[in-house]
């Protein structure tokens, strides 16, 4: 694994973004308990960015749709360069340059892989695992598919599919934590700070990948207001996600409740009255 692409595509002269310690992704390399996290992130589209940790850095997907914990649901992930392990726990604005908008961590935890070689795995295009977060738990897979970049067929070198294969689903297994609870919809805010992206954004000094704070009037302020623009209209979006939600679950509730006959309208099982006993007249003896 190795950082050589990630640092290719980046001028970081301009770029917000953090380098990498090398020094740091040997030290964790070495290390057995193994970090992963997954960030929501709103930059040019709303995604979710899953990264795992191995060899020192992030194995980093971009699921456009987030995690689903229904098996029959087959999440789009476009495999993307392997990232630093210091992208693993922030939260907050990338202000300019590649991916800028509003990062927040949705969920975090350790993984474990259920082959004993991940680079075959991976090499596979088949990586089976399971996931200890705060959201997402139990055994899941990511497979490459033969769709848009590439097929099945491609290796892995320095970090990257050397085939080109980019298109892989992330699956959830059946186990006792799969379920039809659209988990993104269900807990959308932070495992950091509990907050939304208008929490983050509202903060008094929010984390900025970079230290300088930008300057109004010049390039990183323009940027942060279409950030907020960004960040307004897709809370707006979900809210009315949200009414509909509601008014559809009413008028659920609606016909559950028509379909049923109110209580004083059921047949009722009366009672008679019980008959009154015969009184018979004593006759005077002749």
């Amino acid at each position: 694994m190795s950082l050589k692409d990630y640092r290719a595509k980046r001028d970081f002269t301009k770029s917000p973004e953090p380098q990498g310690d090398d020094e740091t992704a040997r030290a964790r390399g070495r290390t057995k308990t193994r970090f992963f996290c997954v960030q929501k992130h709103l930059a040019t589209a709303l995604h979710y960015d899953f990264w795992l940790e191995h060899n020192g850095v992030l194995l980093s997907w971009a699921v456009p749709k987030g995690p689903a914990l229904d098996p029959t649901v087959k999440r789009l992930a476009m495999h993307v360069e392997d990232h630093p392990l210091e992208y693993g726990t922030f939260e907050g604005v990338i202000p300019e340059g590649y991916g800028a908008g509003v990062v927040m961590l949705w969920d975090q935890g350790t993984w474990e892989p259920e082959q004993d070689d991940i680079d075959a795995a991976l090499a596979k295009g088949d990586l089976k695992f399971r996931l200890d977060g705060y959201k997402l738990k139990g055994s899941w897979v990511l497979v490459r598919t033969k769709g848009w970049g590439g097929g099945r067929g491609g290796s892995r070198e320095g970090g990257s599919d050397a085939g080109g294969g980019r298109s892989w689903l992330l699956i959830k297994h059946r186990d006792d934590w799969a379920g039809p609870i659209d988990i993104t919809t269900f807990a959308p805010k932070s495992v950091k700070s509990g907050g939304t992206f208008k929490d983050i954004l509202m903060q008094e000094t929010p984390d900025l990948w970079q230290s300088n704070r930008p300057v109004p009037g010049k390039a990183g302020s323009a940027g942060l207001a279409k950030i907020v623009e960004k960040v307004l209209a897709l809370e707006e979006e979900e809210t009315s996600q949200q009414a509909r939600d509601a008014d559809a679950l009413a008028k659920v509730a609606g016909k559950e409740t028509a379909g049923k006959k109110p209580a004083a309208a059921r047949k009722t099982t009366t009672t008679r009255e019980p008959a009154k006993p015969r009184t018979r007249t004593k006759r005077s003896a002749p």
